[in-house]
């Protein structure tokens, strides 16, 4: 008998475009565009709260970049053998990669606005804000198109062992994280726009520098969180306590069994793999607990393993 009935695929749908993909390029083009024109502007008229607006959207489009190569990767890899569980870390990867772009581009960012504040320079406020209001609307219309509540989900397959096939809703994480992305661009307009009517309404220059700093703030306060979330999925943390809870609770359909070993962790967008070793009096097979897996969680890849209490030595 063949054992190809046996084998189960491991690409877990990232061998197919995310439908994201192509917002997520049309965004970095008009961020790209955007960020050139605000960093000409804010050094010819000397406001550091719009350059520091337009290095900002510069770190996002970074960003941004990287997301769209890492969906071109994983693609690309998806049937390498050589990647155990699949690509879907590679996207991890690129969102740890674009959180270290952006500390590395905010420290520059608040030392200079920090020395603007002590050494004040003339700002040509009205030009400033002008391009301010343009980085806005780009903001604007870059999270319409972003718009995660209107992204189309994608089937992906959860192939167990006893080759079944149940399919689950995920979302595309890459593209939620750049819907963040432009909406932390759009605050940072907002406060560019604010400092600079300060200024020019009530003499209030000293805003502007203090805004630049805030901006930087954001900045490595959004690379910190992704620092924290990509480098969990790299360092396969396992899973929160209510993803282990549903397992618990939807497997221990009997008084008498017992879980020696459960390993969650994640392998991709919004897909997970588990390893599981149940001790039961009266065991199910392998096949019938997987069948009790919650669909939800996007368990992709599930390995269980079954023993009976009384064939151990130490119970005899």
């Amino acid at each position: 008998m063949s054992l190809n009935i046996w084998h189960h695929d491991h690409t877990f749908g990232q061998d197919r475009v995310q439908p994201g993909e192509k917002r997520v390029l049309i965004v970095i083009a008009i961020t790209f565009v955007t960020m050139i024109i605000e960093i000409v502007a804010g050094l010819q008229y000397g406001s550091m709260a719009l350059l520091a607006d337009g290095l900002h959207m510069g770190t996002h489009a970074a960003a941004l970049g990287i997301s769209a190569i890492a969906y071109v990767v994983a693609r690309k890899y998806a049937r390498d053998a050589r990647f155990n569980f699949g690509t879907g870390k590679i996207n991890a990867l690129g969102g740890f990669t674009s959180a270290l772009m952006l500390a590395i581009f905010a420290i520059p960012m608040a030392v200079e606005s920090f020395d603007r504040l002590l050494n004040p320079t003339d700002i040509q406020f009205t030009q400033a804000i002008i391009v301010a209001i343009l980085g806005l609307i780009v903001n604007g219309a870059s999270v319409f198109i972003l718009d995660v509540s209107g992204v189309d989900h994608h089937h992906g397959h959860d192939h167990g062992h006893t080759h079944s096939h149940t399919h689950t809703h995920q979302h595309d994480t890459n593209l939620r994280g750049a819907y963040y992305h432009v909406l932390a661009d759009a605050l940072t307009s907002f406060l560019a726009i604010f400092a600079l009517l300060a200024g020019k309404y009530f003499g209030w220059a000293f805003m502007d520098p203090i805004m630049g700093i805030i901006g930087a703030l954001i900045i490595l306060y959004w690379a910190k969180g992704l620092l924290r979330s990509t480098s969990a999925v790299l360092l396969d943390r396992q899973a929160s306590q209510d993803v282990h809870e549903s397992i618990q609770g939807a497997l221990n359909t009997e008084d008498d069994l017992a879980f020696v070993d459960l390993h969650i962790w994640c392998i991709g967008p919004g897909i997970h793999a588990a390893e599981i070793v149940i001790v039961a009096d009266e065991p199910q097979t392998p096949a019938h607990y997987k069948s009790l897996l919650p669909a939800h969680l996007g368990i992709v890849h599930c390995v269980i393993e079954v023993h009976r209490k009384a064939d151990h030595p130490a119970t005899a």
